[in-house]
């Protein structure tokens, strides 16, 4: 564990137990969520649960219908949200994919280790085969694992060569099964790993990658011939190697037999969720599993399927919410039609907060509306305020999590300590980095969630409870691209989140002692080794 988690108090994992004995001992008590909120005992946990993580891609805490959306309609989620708890407090660790992805498999905030910001397409992995993550632990407890969709935590050990065996990879960090995208839909390969090899490779057709310099000058490019854009046009980068009529970062060469349609990504990644589900039931029905449902949606390029083009008004932005919507959907169908959804704990959450324009003219932009994507919280993706990583958060598990809304303090790097605790794989404390076991809380047994948290994009800032400090950057105020705040300037800034939600009034001229407080506690954790 990290020593600035001292013993001069009594562990925080500790409290939330004694809380949760408390009240299964005093039967008639009532353990508040919030002040309007049901409430319930620790629930008698009995078999292992099986695991299923939604984990979605650039989605909003305002994107959904449970948290305010009108213009766009999510009702599977939104039966998620009032089947299961709502955290009004989640977060993902970082403002961006990469290195939250890694920070919630491994338990480690991502800035702790160079190399883990957003990857190219050909990046080697960068979790180490043999370090503990979450797959691992949950292995060791019995589970079959597996992970569909996006992973984007590179692939490899350097210059990997796309037409062979491709590891190590998820199947070398704990995963029994892999169907995965190396990276994102705007950057190449354009193809899927079923396992550790390229879906429909032709061999006659070798896979290169490369990114920076184009692999063959004389191919076209997004940039070189925009009118060989069918589909989608760049507004910002994304011009390089053309793919189904959309230019994407970096280059790439052969492989047509294998690449990916795009409007088809949604169906073939939801397919392969439920198959391995199936697959489960048939095959391994007396072992837990774990599955690990990463959706690309709603990244860029937004190409939803046909037939959910034109479901909102908001354009392909609001058209991949519905399609994402129902991805769950056929997830939650699933459980319940295989007999396994009582005895399964869902878990939905995105990787970083939204973004409008992201890189692709797709009227996102003009056709937002009074759409909110952030909801209360300011800025978004990229960003050091709350809307950077404060994020849909809800767990579901019928009978045993009461349903209604929590203000706990939680982030999905606890995922590690906390869901091995549930699975009987207690991890030991000096193997869970940074996590931090909120098991309480994300079962509702208990209102209480984490004490700090380091949010991270670019800068770094610190929760504790309801303040909040982002210390001082050097990047500028507004990345003009994607027209986001970055929460980034010259001075440690200071907001009381109860008070000022919105991060509109920095009190650190008011209170220099807390400022300096935050400052010398971030300065404890960033020393950790």
């Amino acid at each position: 564990m990290r020593p600035f988690r001292s013993a001069k108090r009594i562990p925080l994992a500790m409290q939330h137990y004694l809380m949760a004995l408390i009240v299964a001992v005093v039967g008639s008590m009532v353990l508040p969520l919030q002040a309007e909120e049901v409430s319930a005992t620790a629930p008698k946990i009995g078999t292992k649960p099986n695991i299923v993580l939604i984990y979605v891609d650039d989605l909003g805490y305002g994107d959904i219908g449970c948290n305010g959306a009108t213009r766009v309609k999510t009702p599977h989620i939104d039966r998620l949200a009032s089947e299961g708890l709502n955290f009004t407090d989640g977060h993902s660790p970082s403002a961006t994919c990469t290195p939250s992805r890694y920070a919630m498999l491994t338990g480690e905030y991502a800035w702790r280790k160079k190399g883990t910001g957003v990857l190219p397409g050909d990046a080697k992995l960068i979790i180490e085969p043999g370090r503990r993550t979450l797959a691992t632990t949950l292995q060791q407890a019995g589970y079959h694992t597996g992970v569909v969709g996006k992973w984007h935590l590179g692939l490899g050990d350097g210059n990997l060569d796309w037409n062979g065996p491709i590891q190590p990879g998820p199947l070398q960090i704990g995963f029994d099964e892999s169907f995965i995208m190396a990276a994102t839909g705007d950057r190449v390969p354009c193809v899927y790993v079923d396992q550790d090899r390229v879906l429909n490779l032709d061999p006659s057709d070798p896979i290169r990658v490369q990114f920076g310099k184009p692999l063959d000058p004389s191919l076209p490019t997004g940039k070189s011939h925009p009118e060989l854009l069918t589909v989608m046009k760049p507004s910002h980068g994304h011009d390089m190697t053309i793919v189904n009529g959309v230019s994407r970062i970096g280059y790439m060469t052969g492989g047509k037999s294998a690449l990916w349609n795009d409007q088809e990504m949604a169906d073939v990644f939801t397919s392969r969720a439920l198959q391995f589900l199936d697959d489960h039931q048939a095959k391994k029905s007396g072992q837990p599993f774990f599955l690990f449902f990463s959706l690309h949606d709603i990244h860029v390029p937004r190409l939803p399927h046909p037939r959910f083009v034109g479901s909102t008004e908001m354009g392909p932005r609001g058209d991949v919410i519905v399609e994402m919507d129902w991805c769950v959907g056929q997830v939650l169908e699933k459980l319940k039609t295989l007999g396994v959804d009582d005895n399964t704990l869902v878990i939905f959450t995105s990787d970083n907060g939204p973004v409008v324009d992201d890189g692709y003219i797709d009227e996102a932009v003009t056709k937002l509306g009074d759409h909110r994507p952030a909801g209360p919280w300011r800025g978004g993706k990229y960003s050091a305020y709350e809307a950077g990583t404060r994020v849909p958060f809800i767990t579901r598990w019928p009978g045993k999590i009461p349903p209604g809304k929590s203000n706990a303090l939680v982030c999905q790097i606890d995922f590690l300590a906390s869901l091995g605790q549930l699975a009987g794989q207690a991890v030991p404390e000096d193997e869970r980095e940074d996590s931090e076991d909120v098991l309480p809380a994300l079962l509702g047994q208990s209102p209480q969630g984490r004490e700090t948290l380091v949010e991270h994009a670019g800068v770094l800032s610190l929760r504790q409870g309801t303040w909040k400090m982002i210390e001082p950057g050097k990047g500028p105020k507004v990345f003009a691209q994607t027209n986001t705040e970055t929460g980034q300037l010259p001075q440690p800034r200071l907001f009381n989140l109860e008070e000022d939600p919105g991060e509109t009034k920095d009190v650190a001229e008011e209170l220099p002692e807390k400022v300096k407080e935050l400052e010398e506690m971030l300065k404890g954790i960033r020393a950790a080794p």
